[in-house]
């Protein structure tokens, strides 16, 4: 038995997971759609911030300004979105037993890295964004990398579903139990 299949299955028999599971009519899509809609917050946050160091939207404010506002919304929604996320595990385990999942895990992590390095930046250095960091051509393509990583994200949420895309590298094909 693989790790990860051991795993999950102490995952769902925890009393957590099976009490969720005995719910999971209506908590699974409940849960589905406040991931969802967090991960809405995230990319418009991002995409805010984005169109912002590419000097396409929001001139009228400076980067410390349009980071001050959209900020605090990408921080609460990567909240929420590790919140949901976890109860989503726990009522139904299966997902971390595929190769999507922890692809969609590790971008989740260097996108949130990113959005705490550039509001940290932001805040100490905002007078240089607003002057030169805004227009070297290394921050413009880092803003569109980050909003690329944000819509991969999205496409390997959804994978998850449909993890046997990626053939013998998914465990679920490998060890034969797709389900």
């Amino acid at each position: 038995m693989s790790v990860l299949k051991a795993l999950h299955d102490w995952i769902q028999a925890t009393p957590p997971s099976l009490l969720l599971q005995k719910n999971e009519a209506w908590f699974m899509p409940v849960m589905q759609s406040i991931h969802i809609a967090g991960i809405g917050v995230v990319l418009a946050c991002v995409l805010m911030m984005t169109l912002r160091v590419l000097g396409v939207a929001g001139g009228d404010r400076t980067v410390l300004q349009t980071q001050e506002r959209f900020g605090p919304w990408l921080t609460g929604a990567l909240w929420l979105m590790l919140a949901t996320g976890l109860l989503i595990i726990l009522c139904e385990p299966r997902a971390i037993d595929t190769v999507s999942f922890w692809m969609k895990m590790f971008l989740v992590v260097v996108g949130a890295l990113v959005a705490w390095a550039f509001q940290r930046s932001v805040h100490a250095h905002a007078a240089e964004w607003d002057g030169t960091l805004a227009r070297k051509g290394s921050v413009k393509a880092m803003a569109i990398a980050t909003l690329v990583v944000w819509i991969a994200i999205i496409f390997l949420g959804r994978f998850i579903a449909y993890d046997q895309i990626w053939g013998k590298l998914s465990p679920s094909v490998s060890t034969g139990s797709i389900q």
